[in-house]
């Protein structure tokens, strides 16, 4: 059946066992463009890492593969370079006859040769990399005052992203993607590959599958893509709030080999107000009234987040009573025609009393005013 690899895939691409397709699949192409032969011309032992490389990246890639890798240590070393996965791979079995010969472990009367057929059939061996894949979105979290979440905004705001390369205009080869046929392959994007008795024709390690070779772009290392900052101008509607997200289309990470850009959202984080108190689109205030307003009623002036209302205070308000002020609140967010209402508590102020006459008034409001607020306080407080 053959020897079990001596090669530590996992290792070569340093990543651990439990990792998924998308651990590996990164790994692969960061170190993919540090070994690549066109990246280190005449260095033997970065193309032949850069084979490892393409070798581990075919088997772990591919979950099938992955899964006899895991199970059987069926791969030997050198002995399915590259690709991502898939497509028709020829195998010429040599005139052997696997048909007795039982997997102990992987089902009765299970014979090599289906077991073979059963992880390699319908595999693809086209290299994912090399077509367009669309960039990934941005999430950026802007912190905005209370006036900006109410009123709306406009914000310059600097991000990072990735941005199409200029040099090579996104393709990540030099002279815009102008290509040549492989050597290796010459041009098929195939080659032989022989373990054993058996006969593999596999993905070509050089040009990954596609035949045709390019030179690849120094500036973005063959990514395509080129770190970079940007200032943009974004515009905080009316009625924002904690947590909202405002999108910015195609402001994302740009995508590789003409993929569509990913999208920008930007979270958004209100700060407090040290006298309004925002719930929803409602607004909370508390407002001290003195102890004449409160019993004998006034309309005063309130502060809103338009400017001055004025709030009528009924005969015989006392502390702690609420009123509202229609649709004198935060903006719906979803709807900046539509407001909330606002919340005004009344917090009624005792004088203090450090004038005798003061202190003569409130003894008489008392003999004139003997109610006892506190008088059933004990027959509503039994248990």
């Amino acid at each position: 059946m053959g020897t079990a690899t001596k090669t530590d895939y996992y290792e070569v691409l340093g990543v651990a066992k439990k990792s998924t397709v998308k651990d590996i699949r990164q790994a692969y192409r960061r170190l993919a463009r540090k070994y690549h032969p066109d990246l280190n011309p005449g260095d033997k032992s970065a193309e032949e890492r850069f084979k490892q490389i393409q070798e581990a990246y075919d088997v772990l890639s591919d979950s099938k593969k992955r899964q006899m890798y895991d199970q059987f240590g069926f791969y030997e070393s050198g002995g399915s370079p590259s690709g991502g996965g898939g497509g028709d791979v020829n195998v010429d079995f040599g005139g052997f006859d696997f048909g007795g010969a039982g997997m102990g472990g992987a089902g009765a009367g299970t014979s090599f040769k289906d077991l073979f057929s059963q992880f390699f059939r319908g595999m693809n061996v086209e290299e994912a990399a090399t077509q367009a894949q669309p960039g990934t979105d941005l999430e950026y979290q802007v912190e905005i005052t209370f006036a900006e979440a109410v009123r709306g905004a406009e914000k310059s705001i600097s991000i990072l992203r990735m941005d199409s390369c200029v040099e090579c205009k996104g393709t990540g080869a030099v002279g815009g993607g102008a290509t040549q046929a492989c050597p290796a392959c010459a041009g098929s994007g195939r080659t032989a590959q022989t373990t054993g008795k058996l006969r593999f024709n596999v993905t070509c390690s050089r040009c990954a599958g596609t035949g045709k070779l390019r030179t690849i772009c120094r500036h973005c290392a063959g990514d395509g893509r080129i770190r970079r900052s940007e200032t943009i101008k974004v515009r905080i509607p009316p009625g924002a709030h904690t947590g909202s997200r405002v999108r910015v289309a195609a402001r994302g990470n740009a995508g590789t080999l003409g993929g569509p850009p990913g999208d920008l959202y930007i979270i958004l984080k209100v700060q407090d107000h040290g006298f309004f108190e925002r719930h929803g689109d409602d607004i909370y205030t508390r407002i001290p009234v003195t102890v004449t307003e409160a019993a004998l009623g006034a309309k005063i002036e309130v502060p809103t987040i338009d400017g001055r209302a004025q709030l009528k205070i009924p005969p015989g308000t006392n502390s702690g009573q609420k009123f509202r002020l229609r649709e004198k609140g935060a903006p719906t967010a979803k709807n900046p025609q539509a407001r909330g209402d606002q919340y005004i508590e009344v917090q009624v102020v005792v004088p203090r009393p450090n004038d005798e006459r003061i202190k003569d008034l409130l003894r008489e409001l008392t003999r004139l005013a003997p109610e006892d607020p506190r008088r059933d306080l004990f027959n509503r407080a039994r248990v």
